[in-house]
């Protein structure tokens, strides 16, 4: 059975051996025996119950909620000519149907579905008609109350446990506290689980942190000194483009990817990277799912993130072939208050969510105790528009009832304009001199929004009309024409989304049944800001050793590697030998301190104090270029 679970692995995912602890994993499943894995980020999970899957006669049931996962996993299965397939999106019932019947006659092997689906009582009959041979739970911390993402709809999948007493069910997550763990085995009704957890050490990976003014300049350094494939994690789309085309003008070869490239462009920039045509992806946390360069030398993130579990996760990119490699964090003294007010200050409370929640019905025309199985298009900015509510922390609300299962959203939000210049930016400007009328709302776009030339931008038109001083309707009408002219690719949509009602509409009686789990869930988020904010500002202690402590693993040793070891080994250097050392190079050259710091590879506070001695001894000088030289 082993021989065969490695013929598998050989024939359709072109590895040697497993890893531990897979092999483990998958012979206690094909024992048929209940599992629960613990497995951080790169640790091979999806092998865990993609190989008995194949093996066993029949069908793998997965369950999870990530969408973009799903698709992705199906994708490459797909591509190991392996059948699978994924009930995602708004599919009708006759669509879903049909779906099934192809799963019970033909011959595949993984079926996709989020635990939403699970509560509809017909969708669990069909599946007890299904042959399956294996339940797989990913994200399973999201059956927890205690979890930092609760689903209620993951509870309903212990009663798919009594339809199929004798199919072994699989627990997977990447991150869970041992309150969480006990927890998932109990809502799942895992029965004498055979429960196994891998180390979050990384041993091959230096934690660095480093508190810098300018942030571009260290890029720069360290890419330069790590030439290697690289992977820099931003914020936003914007940022994307910005930091890309920044390190092209360096020299670097960078491209990037987030969520609002169509997908060919993914695929090709995801390509270019891939095949190290280009040294380095700047990226939003959209990139990552499903990749698995082995040699990426370099994961840099140059705003702080959310929580130390999306960090782990991302940081974890580098140095899968066990070759060492720098997960680096680039921080500054206004990261934590643009941080908190980006992830904290937009988190609903009851009073919040119980008015975003009346507001909606209102918006939709939804009497009390209607609504149920209804669906209605929905203009999400028009929403926030009308009644004045902030757009992040709105979406935060809808998406917390989404998740609740109160209601369900058909898709992400959009803009209901989206935008290309098609003509070179040179010729953007020769426009705008024959018809200044449109100057302002043209470089108010233009500034708003840099990668609009690249690829089909949503646009704010609220934000653009506010900051150009005109009408949204003489703005719409301005775009028509440039379309018309050809200067842009123009698409609009008057309803960016749409949302289907699960329950009936019961005002303070749905709130108050879940508003225990949003303010146990803000409590969460904020207690794993805070634990992303120690890791950064905290001096006194090693970087690996707080994360494994964070994932309450116990440690002993210091790594020797991260930003703090390296620093506490480091013998301070002398100021007189500094500052000799300055002279020497200033014989040769006037230079700024930046290069003095990196050509001496000293800290900046030494570097600064250095300076500062050999200025108030009159032996330098600073030089219209703002560099330093001999007096």
């Amino acid at each position: 059975m082993e021989q065969q679970a490695l013929e598998i692995l050989k024939k359709y995912w072109q590895h040697d051996s497993f890893r531990e602890p897979q092999d483990k994993i998958i012979a206690e499943v094909l024992q048929g025996r209940d599992t629960f894995a613990l497995m951080p980020t790169g640790g091979g999970k999806s092998i865990c119950f993609q190989v008995p899957g194949m093996m066993k006669e029949g069908l793998c049931l997965v369950v999870s909620p990530l969408i973009a996962l799903m698709k992705d996993q199906v994708q490459n299965l797909a591509k190991r000519n392996i059948k699978a397939i994924a009930l995602t999106g708004s599919l009708s019932v006759n669509e879903i149907s049909d779906l099934l019947d192809n799963c019970r006659f033909g011959n595949y092997k993984f079926l996709y579905l989020s635990p939403e689906r699970l509560q509809a009582d017909w969708i669990i009959e069909r599946l007890k008609e299904l042959p399956i041979n294996l339940v797989a739970i990913d994200e399973a911390h999201c059956v927890s109350q205690w979890g930092h993402d609760f689903r209620p709809a993951y509870l309903k999948i212990s009663a798919l446990k009594k339809h199929l007493p004798h199919v072994p069910f699989m627990a997977l997550t990447a991150s869970a506290t041992h309150r969480v763990q006990e927890d998932i085995v109990t809502q799942l009704a895992l029965t004498n689980p055979v429960v196994f957890k891998k180390s979050f050490a990384r041993e091959n990976i230096a934690y660095m942190v480093f508190e810098v003014e300018d942030k571009l300049h260290r890029l720069q350094q360290i890419l330069t000194k790590n030439p290697g494939p690289s992977i820099i994690y931003v914020r936003n789309r914007k940022a994307c483009h910005d930091v890309a085309q920044q390190l092209r003008s360096f020299g670097f070869s960078a491209t990037f990817y987030h969520g609002g490239l169509k997908e060919k462009e993914k695929e090709a920039n995801m390509q270019l990277w891939l095949a190290e045509k280009a040294q380095v992806i700047v990226a939003t946390n959209a990139f990552g799912m499903g990749i698995d360069k082995p040699n990426v030398k370099t994961v840099l993130h140059i705003q702080l993130p959310e929580n130390i579990e999306n960090y782990y996760q991302e940081a974890g990119r580098a140095g899968r072939n066990g070759q060492k490699a720098f997960a680096v964090m680039l921080v500054n003294a206004s990261d934590i208050k643009t941080t908190k007010s980006q992830f904290i200050e937009v988190l609903p409370d009851k009073k919040f969510l119980k008015e975003v929640y009346l507001k909606l019905n209102t918006f939709l025309q939804i009497a009390y105790g209607e609504g149920m199985g209804q669906t209605y298009p929905f203009n999400f900015n028009e929403f926030c528009h009308k009644y004045k509510f902030p757009a992040v922390k709105a979406f935060n609300a809808l998406q917390f009832l989404d998740r609740q299962g109160i209601l369900t959203l058909s898709k992400e939000f959009t803009e209901k304009v989206n935008l290309q210049f098609i003509i070179p930016s040179k010729e953007v400007v020769r426009y705008i001199s024959l018809n200044s009328a449109d100057e302002e709302p043209i470089l108010t776009i233009l500034r708003n929004y840099t990668g609009i030339f690249e690829m089909e931008t949503a646009i704010n038109t609220a934000m653009i009309t506010k900051k150009a001083n005109i009408s949204e309707a003489a703005l719409i009408d301005m775009l028509q024409k440039l379309e018309q002219k050809g200067v842009v690719a123009l698409r609009t949509s008057g309803n960016d989304s749409s949302i289907v009602f699960n329950e009936v509409r019961e005002d303070e009686h749905t709130i108050n049944r879940v508003s225990k789990f949003l303010e146990q869930q803000n409590a969460i988020k904020l207690k794993q800001f805070e634990s992303a904010v120690q890791y950064v500002t905290d001096v006194s202690h090693c970087k690996a050793r707080m994360i494994l402590e964070y994932f309450d693993e116990e440690t002993t040793a210091d790594c020797g590697i991260c930003s703090y070891c390296i620093n506490k080994a480091r013998k301070p250097k002398s100021p007189i030998e500094t500052a000799t050392a300055i002279l020497e190079i200033l014989k040769e050259e006037s230079i700024n301190s930046r290069d003095i710091e990196t050509r001496l590879e000293l800290t900046a506070q030494e570097t600064v104090f250095a300076l500062q001695l050999l200025l108030e001894n009159e032996r330098i000088t600073i030089n219209d270029y703002n560099q330093y030289t001999i007096k």
